[in-house]
């Protein structure tokens, strides 16, 4: 008996074995088949998956930033929690120092004679008073450290003054602890009008500043803490004087550095060489193809000494007191590029177009190299910029390329891309903008004057420590060049729906693509480059934007005309 199935109606119903029926079946489903592939697809599906996709991506990203928060907030509260410790260990072991001070005191009291027990007093008060004191001001800041600055007015009125060897001994470990090794803030005097009955004055708040940085594995020097006791902070000394440099024993080593391809410079080359080994009596290094092309024209220079390999490179600093550059900005660039750490002082001639770096004239290389072989002279430090590329793949953020040192500017462009670049910018975890334009430049203040210069950005006198944030033609009216502290560390991403690649060069060379998800990292690095003046850093510099872009250069107004009544 062939199986039941229901009919249209519900009723059940016995199939039919008959042949005539089973091809009337047989054709309805063949007919039911192309009707159905004949149906136009469903609209829509290709649009779902691609807007699930791109929902996907923005979650991952922001499950990535919830994460890279929640490890920064970690280590900045185990470098406070490290910093307290430290502090509170410190207070306690003065203070058990200075409980010894007491016995001591107390037992040279007990063997003092009576016949000089008034001198001792006389002596001995006054240091027990100041060490009271003293006491009393650390167990005040330890109290508030640990209830959060909570301290009662009581414990700021009605005090003793403190001695005048107390004080200077405040005031000079106040400097000690400073920005530099210079007094830089320091406490206000004491006005004498302040005084009380019974040497009892009313007291300024005492407070702290710190300076610090963020990330536990930081680069940033991390500066001690400064304490002002009266409250006041005043600029007795700038940062920005000029620096020099002298030599306390003579300079041995010098390393000369050329530029490729010309004739001037190689034969100013082979005369400089030859007066620092016969007058001087300097050992000198030079690069592997400048030792080659010296060999060729005479076996006399023998004695001039090269690197092998990368390995050797990165020990010259060990080895040469002095860097000369024949060449433009250029040589100076590459100069700084050889050393990944410490750089010897650099003396740049000017053999190029520009020199907006170097302000030496090879016509007088001697008497310029005596002045610096003798010294003092002035010098210019200008800051580098170190850089880490992060790629999507890295499990955390210190497996990265580099880090990667740059005199300049770092550059991060769209290539041969049609499409805007689209770039993520934060400035110490906090987002700062979304670059869509040509791309970035993130620049030194040396390189104010070069890439960044031609984008609109401004000029800057290389000493000033910053780092410069210049657009590249940025498809927005409002979007304007900014200048940020040193201390910042700075992150380009390129997002997840970015529609191309992007491509970062580090003075204007190492060229290196980032895809989305990569990061370029960029902070300032801890060794700069210091450059001898001619004059001074900023002659220096107002010579070199007159004379390098004629900076301001306009006829004068006439003397005949119209006048003021």
């Amino acid at each position: 008996m062939a199986p039941s199935k229901l009919n249209p109606n519900g009723d059940a119903s016995v199939s039919c074995s008959q042949p005539e029926n089973g091809l009337i079946d047989l054709f309805n489903s063949e007919k039911a088949v192309q009707e159905l592939l004949q149906q136009p697809p469903v609209q829509g599906i290709d649009d779902h998956l691609i807007e699930f996709s791109e929902a996907l991506r923005t979650v991952a990203k922001a499950l990535r930033r919830v994460s890279e928060g929640k490890a920064s907030a970690q280590a900045e509260a185990a470098e406070w929690k490290r910093k307290y410790e430290l502090e509170r260990a410190r207070n306690l072991q003065l203070e058990r120092k200075g409980d010894g001070i007491c016995t001591k005191l107390q037992s040279w009291w007990t063997q003092a004679s009576p016949d000089n027990a008034m001198g001792i007093i006389k002596l001995i008060l006054p240091c027990i008073l100041c060490w009271e004191i003293w006491k009393e001001q650390n167990r005040r800041e330890l109290s508030s450290g640990e209830h959060n600055g909570d301290c009662s007015a009581e414990n700021l009125i009605n005090q003793p003054m403190m001695c005048n060897e107390a004080r200077k001994q405040s005031e000079r470990c106040c400097g000690k602890h400073g920005i530099f090794s210079h007094e830089v803030l320091h406490n206000g005097e004491i006005d004498s009008d302040t005084e009380m009955v019974n040497n009892k004055f009313m007291r300024k708040a005492s407070f702290k500043l710190s300076w610090w940085c963020k990330g536990e594995k930081s680069d940033q020097h991390k500066q001690d803490i400064v304490s002002f006791e009266r409250g006041n902070i005043t600029t007795a000394e700038r940062s920005s004087k000029q620096i020099s440099l002298k030599w306390e024993s003579h300079p041995q080593t010098v390393l000369i550095l050329t530029k490729p391809n010309s004739t001037s410079v190689r034969i100013l080359c082979a005369d400089m060489v030859r007066w620092l080994r016969e007058q001087k009596k300097m050992e000198i290094f030079v690069e592997p193809r400048v030792k080659v092309e010296l060999m060729t024209e005479s076996p006399n220079f023998d004695f001039v000494q090269t690197w092998k390999d990368d390995k050797e490179t990165l020990l010259l600093h060990t080895n040469v007191d002095l860097v000369v550059t024949l060449g433009g900005d250029g040589t100076v660039l590459w100069a700084a590029s050889l050393f990944k750490g410490p750089v010897p002082p650099v003396v740049p001639f000017s053999l190029g177009s520009l020199g907006f770096m170097t302000p030496f004239h090879s016509e007088q290389y001697r008497e310029c190299l005596d002045s610096i072989l003798t010294g003092p002279f002035s010098i210019t430090l200008r800051h580098r910029l170190q850089c880490h590329v992060i790629r999507d793949a890295a499990k955390s953020e210190y497996e990265s390329e580099g880090p990667i040192l740059v005199l300049n500017e770092v550059t991060i462009d769209r290539g041969i891309s049609s499409f805007l670049t689209n770039l993520e910018c934060y400035s110490d975890g906090s987002f700062v903008t979304c670059v869509q334009g040509d791309g970035l430049i993130l620049s030194t203040t040396s390189g104010s004057t070069a890439y960044s210069l031609a984008a609109g950005g401004s000029m800057v006198h290389p000493q000033v420590p910053g780092i410069l944030f210049t657009p590249i033609c940025p498809h927005s009216l409002s979007f304007r060049p900014l200048i940020l502290p040193e201390h910042v560390t700075l992150r380009v991403q390129v997002p997840f729906n970015s529609r191309g690649h992007a491509w970062a060069s580090f003075d204007g060379k190492d060229r290196r693509q980032l895809a989305p998800g990569d990061a370029l990292v960029v902070s300032m690095a801890p060794c700069p480059v210091p450059t001898a003046c001619q004059v001074d850093s900023t002659s220096d510099f107002l010579r070199s934007i007159h004379d390098g872009l004629h900076w301001n250069l306009r006829k004068t107004q006439s003397f005949e005309g119209p006048r003021d009544l």
